[in-house]
């Protein structure tokens, strides 16, 4: 049997997300199997686990917006900004008041600059951060702009807080906590992290890694098209899809997405107008299946393929 789509799973604390795809492998062999999205063996939560053709679009799934739910501890740091690593006490945070950080939270929220754990999979001049630093070898990681979208205050019981936040691909929770604890003068590490989403695929329809089975795995395998809902799609004719499979351009017809408003005819887009940001095209065949990707020119109105599945 051939596997090709995208599974939803719930990563176990403990495990790395190459032991988890390590797991699928061995379930579906020969197909290739990636994950979009590393979570540390101390998260939980959603994975997003590709397989067969679907990995190919491993970079698209990886644009959705994660969700996380995580708790830090203040008046505590460590060198991995979180609670593996060797643990020092920070400054007092008695008198750190849920006002204190409803004030403060805000400046974290937008596109920031965040510069990454010291003990993170970032490459520095060939090598891994963390492969450097387990050496005892200090690194100076350069800032990078992440997104963050919103951060919920669950619960404060000082020490203790428990956020929701939503990001972009990116951005390290754990540097959120030594940067928040950084700017309250007391420290902060985390200790707890969750991932409840990214894009589509939530936790609470996630199947819990070990209990995938290949008994199970069919019914749990969606289809690749489930990777790309957040881009415009174009739905082919039998013969627009003989040429797409031949490298041949279609014209751009009809597109529906949620990025596009409404469905929109071709010839769309007036003279004078600016096309479109968004140039990437979900291909899909007369099944409903997604048949590749696309890459829209709005000028001469045509979908140049740019991905294309076997047949």
């Amino acid at each position: 049997m051939k596997f090709c789509g995208v599974l939803n799973l719930d990563k176990p604390i403990g495990l790395t997300s190459r032991d988890v795809v390590n797991r699928v492998v061995r379930l579906v062999r020969p197909a290739k199997v990636g994950h979009a999205g590393t979570l540390d063996p101390l998260a939980t939560g959603v994975l997003v686990v590709c397989v067969g053709n679907a990995t190919r679009l491993i970079s698209l799934a990886q644009e959705g917006r994660k969700r996380y739910l995580a708790r830090f501890v203040l008046g505590q740091s460590s060198d991995t900004d979180d609670i593996t690593g060797q643990v020092t006490q920070g400054g007092d945070w008695t008198g750190v008041k849920l006002g204190d950080l409803e004030g403060l939270l805000p400046q974290f929220v937008g596109r920031i600059q965040q510069v990454p754990p010291q003990f993170s999979a970032i490459h520095v001049q060939g090598e891994r951060a963390y492969d450097l630093a387990r050496r005892g070898e200090v690194v100076e990681l350069q800032a990078r702009p992440v997104d963050v979208f919103a951060i919920r205050i669950v619960n404060f019981e000082a020490p203790a807080l428990e956020l929701d936040i939503e990001c972009g691909s990116g951005t390290y929770i754990r540097s959120l906590a030594r940067d928040l604890g950084a700017r309250l003068g007391c420290g902060a590490l985390m200790t707890d992290l969750r991932r409840l989403g990214v894009g589509p695929f939530l936790s609470s329809a996630a199947i819990a890694a070990d209990q995938l089975t290949l008994d199970n795995l069919a019914a749990n395998l969606q289809p690749a098209i489930n990777l790309v809902q957040h881009l415009p799609q174009r739905f082919l004719s039998p013969d627009e899809v003989l040429a797409v499979r031949r490298g041949q351009g279609i014209s751009l017809g009809r597109l529906r997405g949620e990025s596009l408003p409404g469905e929109l005819p071709a010839g769309f887009l007036p003279a004078t107008a600016s096309p479109p940001a968004e140039t990437r095209i979900a291909l899909v065949g007369v099944d409903g299946q997604l048949l590749g990707m696309g890459e829209a020119d709005f000028q001469e109105q045509r979908i140049r393929p740019r991905i294309v599945f076997p047949d």
